[in-house]
Order: structure tokens, then sequence, then C-alpha cells
């Protein structure tokens, strides 16, 4: 995936077994983040950046999903663990992180095994990928702690 692409389209559930497809979201900006596991350090602290980032999201209208491995029922206990205020999709199969191409080889500690990639994309009205942050097309890597910093600096919106 590369900025200016159309953001593929996918159908999924979300942690509590909504409905979601990507399209329904056409007319407003889309925050979709693909992060490693649920319960991890890093991927709560990303979690709690954009959680505590939503009103200004929110106010906005900017829609945030996040995409990992998990099962319902691990992404319902990260969810209520660390209050998160927005919907965690089901990617059991890892179908959609397949199609954004952030699922590939990793190397942690020298083990290399195949995973999700910790890779967030900017998505605007119209549905087409205006940023990119982390994986080899990112604009920089993701900052964690500081993620929400990132996406409102690069959409030019005042925290």
């Amino acid at each position: 995936m590369n900025v200016g692409d159309t953001a593929p389209d996918f159908e999924t559930l979300t942690e509590s077994g909504e409905k979601f497809k990507l399209s329904d979201h056409r007319g407003h900006k889309v925050v979709l983040y693909f992060y490693p596991k649920d319960n991890t350090p890093g991927c709560a602290a990303e979690a709690c950046s954009l959680r505590d980032a939503m009103p200004i999201f929110s106010g906005r209208n900017i829609r945030v999903f996040g995409v990992s491995g998990g099962s319902a029922k691990s992404h319902q206990r990260f969810k209520e663990k660390y209050d998160i205020n927005f919907p965690l999709l089901m990617d059991e199969d890892h179908s959609i992180a397949k199609l954004y191409g952030v699922y590939a080889p990793k190397k942690i500690a020298g083990r290399e095994f195949l995973g999700i990639h910790r890779v967030t994309f900017l998505i605007d009205e119209d549905g087409k990928i205006e940023g990119i942050y982390g994986g080899p097309h990112g604009i920089e890597k993701v900052k964690t702690k500081e993620h929400a910093k990132q996406i409102t600096k690069f959409w030019h919106i005042e925290q």
C-alpha cells in the first residue's frame, strides 16, 4: 500500500459482533491501525494514546479502528482493561492484514516468524490513503505513546 492508493475495502466484525465494512465510513476520515497483539505493552500504549485523543478525533468526524489477529474474547478483555473507546476489528485469519501488506516476516530476539506489523493508514473521506505510519512506506515509525500526536500533526489538528 502506498499514499494515494484506494484503501482496500473489507468486511469483518467488531469485537462485540457488529458488522463492519470499511466503505461504510466514506465521507469521514479514518484511522485504520494494525497492531501486533492485545494486552502487550506497546499495543496498550498505542491504544491508550488513541483512546485519550478520541474527543479530538470525534469532534472532527474522524473514525478510529484497531485491527489485530486476536479473538473476540481477547479484544474484549483488552478493550475493558484499558477502557478503549473505539472498535477493535476481527482479523483472526489475518486476511485484512494480508490485504494491507502488514502481515509479513518479523524478527524478534533472533527468532523469525510471520506476524502483524505495527502500521497505521490514514484514510481520507474518499477512501484514499493519505498517510502511512510504520512499515516500509511509512512517513515515520509509529511512536506508541505519542501516536495520536503523530496523527493530529499529520492532519494539522491542534490538541
